[in-house]
């Protein structure tokens, strides 16, 4: 096992037998590792949750979701753990601070096989509910991911359309100020026509020849006779 938490419980002399949890009892043949693994075999792999968690950042929430029966008169993992971390023992020596859980375990009639168990309870109940949130993400994820795609192909698309509405304006702006030139230079050739014989029978000729938007500059002509 990865999780070496149960140190504080259960510890393994040099020669790899379990240290006795009372003195003068028996050095048992099984090591602690051996001893922890017979306890998580015993134990659902994944507990079954049979209510929603509405909050998941609610850890009592989520153990009670799982149906974690209720800790041996109290003494739950975490009320062991506050006991560790109690001011009067918290300082103190890692094995004297496990004897001292010991003895008062035994005082309240409390195996630490019992402990353990709901320890490992809490921790298949937290590790269960982390894969169910990461199901849970993942599924999100790759759904927003293909709406992402199909969003952006439609942008892409709106784009696509405007742009070429874009050309197309450009094109039609263009091919209107090239027929334009093309008729003002056909049109001023034909003013200049007309100016000419008009010139024969005026003084100043009234015909303009350039671009209508420039100053008007009658041309003065002789009337010939």
């Amino acid at each position: 096992m990865s999780k070496k938490w149960y140190n504080y419980i259960v510890s393994v002399d040099d020669d790899g037998q379990q240290a006795p949890s009372k003195p003068g009892a028996p050095p048992s043949s099984k090591s602690a590792a051996q001893s922890v693994a017979e306890i998580a075999s015993s134990i659902a792999a994944e507990p079954q949750f049979t209510t929603p968690v509405s909050d998941p950042t609610s850890f009592e929430e989520i153990y009670k979701a799982a149906e974690i029966p209720p800790a041996a008169k109290g003494y739950s993992i975490l009320k062991v753990s506050q006991m560790l971390e109690s001011e009067h023992i918290r300082n103190l020596p890692s094995d004297v601070r496990k004897s001292s859980i010991l003895v008062a375990l035994d005082a309240a009639g409390v195996e630490i096989k019992d402990v353990i168990t709901d320890a490992i309870r809490r921790d298949r109940a937290l590790d269960t509910y982390e894969r169910v949130q990461q199901r849970a993400a993942e599924e999100l994820e790759s759904r927003k991911t293909k709406e992402n795609i199909e969003i952006q192909a439609q942008i892409d698309k709106y784009v696509t359309e405007q742009r070429a509405k874009i050309q197309a304006n450009n094109d039609a702006i263009s091919r209107e100020k090239e027929r334009f030139t093309g008729w003002r230079l056909k049109k001023q050739q034909e003013e200049k026509k007309i100016a000419e014989a008009v010139g024969y029978f005026v003084t100043e000729n009234p015909i303009t020849t350039g671009d209508v938007n420039a100053s008007p500059s009658p041309t003065k002509t002789t009337q010939r006779s």
